[in-house]
């Protein structure tokens, strides 16, 4: 039975139902949120007969490759087979977090944007939808599958599920909602498999991504009278342990749980057009906003889990951050 509590705009109805041809991107280095919002939209639009691909600059990470897609994912927008009718940007908090490569296409074709995150400026030419009280975009996808009368079931079920749990912490974190839990009741009402897909998620690491996590518990700074958690990554640091870069992830959420830590920040090193830059993770809990943190330095996300990038190596941003965390608790 679909959630009364929410409002699909018809503006977005309208869009998706008057395009036959429908390219899907989110937001590249993608989370759990961002491919299994993907995925389920693609399996919503196949289901109605439309013809879908899946775009992502980056790929979507190995540790969700046994996810059902409805279409391979691109990486390159110059092998399109022709262009879409229409643009659905997922999860992006702005245009340009979907990569370079796709801007132009944006510019040339209808765009529908639908995501979760605060001060989204609604860049969709033909549609947006935007809620940041909503904890995933993927919720959002299965309020609009609802809205279609498509039943939460199978591949979308699957999809839908991944991305709930990804930006909940499992119905764990602040953000989820009663409509959160209902609509993960109706994915189990539907037949979902829910401890195989679990198996799936939690059950995959790598001897590399083991040994990995080891090093990195080895060497977490504490900080700031033990309310900071750090950690920093070499661009070098997985492969001495046969990791993979995506590897890291999740680890920023084990220095939030060490008693006194108010925010835990991971610095992980990466190098683009011959640069090295940093990529900031910052977690936190209750009223400390990190998001604003992440604003100073042209990133964002939610009060309790946000990210930038800046254009220093991890020692340099570290040095230049640690004033503005200190500045959210005072």
């Amino acid at each position: 039975m679909r959630d009364s509590t929410v409002t699909v705009p018809e503006t977005l109805l309208a869009a998706l139902k008057s395009h036959d041809r429908v390219l899907i991107a989110a937001h590249a280095n993608p989370d759990g949120d961002a491919a299994g919002a993907s995925a389920a939209l693609g399996w919503t639009l196949r289901t109605l007969g439309k013809e879908v691909l899946l775009y992502n600059e980056t790929g979507f990470p190995d540790y969700l490759g046994w996810l059902r897609l409805p279409s391979p994912v691109l990486r390159d927008i110059s092998a399109l087979p022709g262009k879409p009718g229409l643009v659905v940007a997922l999860d992006s908090g702005d245009a340009a977090r979907l990569g370079e490569g796709i801007q132009g296409l944006l510019r040339e074709v209808p765009v529908v944007n639908i995501d979760h995150h605060p001060g989204n400026p609604e860049y969709g030419s033909a549609a947006n939808w935007v809620d940041p009280a909503m904890p995933a975009t993927g919720e959002m996808i299965g309020h609009l599958a609802e809205a279609l009368e498509l039943p939460l079931e199978g591949a979308l079920a699957e999809a839908v599920y991944v991305a709930l749990v990804s930006d909940t912490g499992s119905f764990a974190y602040g953000n989820t909602r009663p409509s959160t839990l209902r609509m993960a009741a109706r994915l189990l009402e539907g037949g979902l498999d829910i401890a195989g897909i679990r198996a799936k998620l939690d059950n995959n690491w790598s001897e590399g991504k083991l040994r990995l996590w080891g090093r990195l518990m080895s060497d977490v700074r504490i900080l700031d009278g033990g309310r900071l958690g750090v950690a920093l990554i070499s661009r070098s640091l997985p492969d001495e342990y046969g990791a993979l870069r995506e590897d890291a992830e999740g680890f920023v959420e084990q220095l939030r749980r060490i008693k006194g830590v108010r925010v835990a920040l991971l610095l992980r090193e990466v190098e683009k057009d011959g640069r090295i830059m940093t990529r900031v993770s910052l977690r936190s809990s209750g009223a400390d906003d990190v998001r604003k943190v992440a604003a100073q330095f042209g990133g964002g996300g939610h009060r309790n889990a946000a990210g930038a990038t800046v254009d220093l190596p991890p020692e340099k941003t570290l040095a230049v951050i640690q004033p503005y965390i200190r500045h959210v608790w005072n």
